[in-house]
This record gives C-alpha cells, sequence and structure tokens, in this order.
C-alpha cells in the first residue's frame, strides 16, 4: 500500500484528499507547511508527495529544492499556476508531475497512479551503455564517464526509453505513453520539456546535443553523433 505525504496549507482540501486517497487503497498524511513537510519526509520515506506551491514561509519551491537534496521522491505540484514558466520551473527543480486547480480529485488520483506505476515500471536485469554514458537499471544508476548523474524516477525512465531504442526515432506521442502510461499519449508538451531538463544533465554540451537528437516533425532519437 503506497504512503503519499500531501503539503499543503488549505487543511480542508488537504482532509479531503487524503480522505479520497485513501478510498483509492493509499496510506495518506498530511502536513500543513513546507518545514512541517519535510520533517515527515525524512521520517515517514513516503513513496510520492503532492505538494502545494503557494505556502507561507517556506513555499513549494523551496520545499520541493529541499526534497531533492536528500530524496528522489516521486513528486507531483499542486498549484493555481498553470503558464509554461512555472510548469518548467518545477520541472527545472525536479517535479515528476504538475496538476493546476480546479481539478477533479478522480484527474489526481490518475495522475498518482501513473507517477507511482513509473517510479516501479522501468524494466529489470539490464545494463545499458553507449559511449560514455552507463545505466544500470535494477539499482537506477546513471553515470558518465563515471561520474554519477542524479536523474528523478521520471527523467530516468524516459533515459531507458530512449537507450533501449537506440537509433530509432520515437514520437513524442510514443515517448508519453512508455513513461508517463497510456492516458498521456497526447501530453507531448510533458516529453519536450522533460528531453529538455534530461539534456542539461546528460548532454556535456545540451546546445549541441551528443546522444538526445530531436527529429523535427517525428520525435526524438537517441544516438552517439559520431555515429550518424
Amino acid at each position: 500500500m503506497p504512503e503519499i505525504l500531501m503539503i499543503d496549507d488549505d487543511q480542508n482540501l488537504c482532509s479531503l484528499l487524503c480522505e479520497f486517497l485513501s478510498g483509492q487503497g493509499c496510506t495518506t498524511r498530511c502536513a500543513d507547511n513546507g518545514r512541517s513537510g519535510l520533517r515527515e519526509m525524512f521520517e515517514r520515506k513516503p513513496d510520492l508527495v503532492i505538494l502545494d506551491v503557494t505556502m507561507p514561509e517556506m513555499d513549494g519551491w523551496e520545499t520541493l529544492k529541499r526534497i531533492r537534496e536528500m530524496s528522489d521522491t516521486p513528486v507531483i505540484m499542486l498549484t493555481a499556476r498553470d503558464d509554461e514558466s512555472n510548469i518548467l520551473r518545477g520541472f527545472s527543480i525536479g517535479a515528476d508531475d504538475y496538476i493546476t486547480k480546479p481539478f477533479s480529485f478522480a484527474q489526481l488520483a490518475a495522475r498518482v497512479k501513473a507517477v507511482l506505476a513509473r517510479k516501479g515500471g522501468a524494466p529489470s536485469g539490464e545494463h545499458l551503455t553507449a559511449g560514455d554514458i552507463e545505466v544500470d537499471i535494477p539499482s537506477r544508476r546513471v553515470a558518465r564517464s563515471g561520474e554519477a548523474i542524479n536523474l528523478t524516477p521520471t527523467e530516468f525512465k524516459l533515459l531507458v526509453a530512449l537507450m533501449r531504442r537506440k537509433g530509432e526515432v520515437l514520437s513524442s506521442e510514443d515517448l508519453a505513453r512508455q513513461v508517463w502510461g497510456p492516458q498521456y499519449g497526447s501530453e507531448v508538451g510533458f516529453v519536450r520539456r522533460y528531453v529538455w531538463h534530461l539534456r542539461q544533465k546528460v548532454e556535456l554540451d545540451p546546445e549541441v546535443p551528443k546522444y538526445i537528437h530531436n527529429e523535427r516533425g517525428f520525435g526524438y532519437r537517441f544516438q552517439i553523433s559520431e555515429e550518424q
């Protein structure tokens, strides 16, 4: 039974969501601010965090930064801000998904299920290599020239999806279905944003990528530049 921590200063919403998710088979806990949320993170080590952006004292951005300093636990950001810059900011810090208010509880439950599936859904028993990139799937470790690269669970699964079909062009829709789940087939914006962030971590020069290439109008391809 997955344990979910919700960090939100709206105690009424937090209580309702926790009750709903409990009915979906989850163990839930609530924290009404970033500081208490971080304490719960340290003590409970939940499987997933639902984190509100707008909170007094320590907002969601700072809380997410602190979470990423100690854990790669999946985080869904919950906010009324739906503009591109805020979504990109959340992804750049390490968010795994982003839901804007207003939303239905069923929608949130579907997102929770999808994010938890991504966390545990990478194929096991494989070790992938390409150039100086190494991916050990059982331990979920990624390294470039022997130096560890810290990826979120979603970034890890996206990299694995690309590397396992090295040399093939994968459409954004195909990647969205593989990484986020069948219900995300039309969410190609997620793919574009995450490819951008993955390049920032994997590529030596993200502006001139060596590994992850954009095939305009078709999708993305993982292939070492020298092999083209």
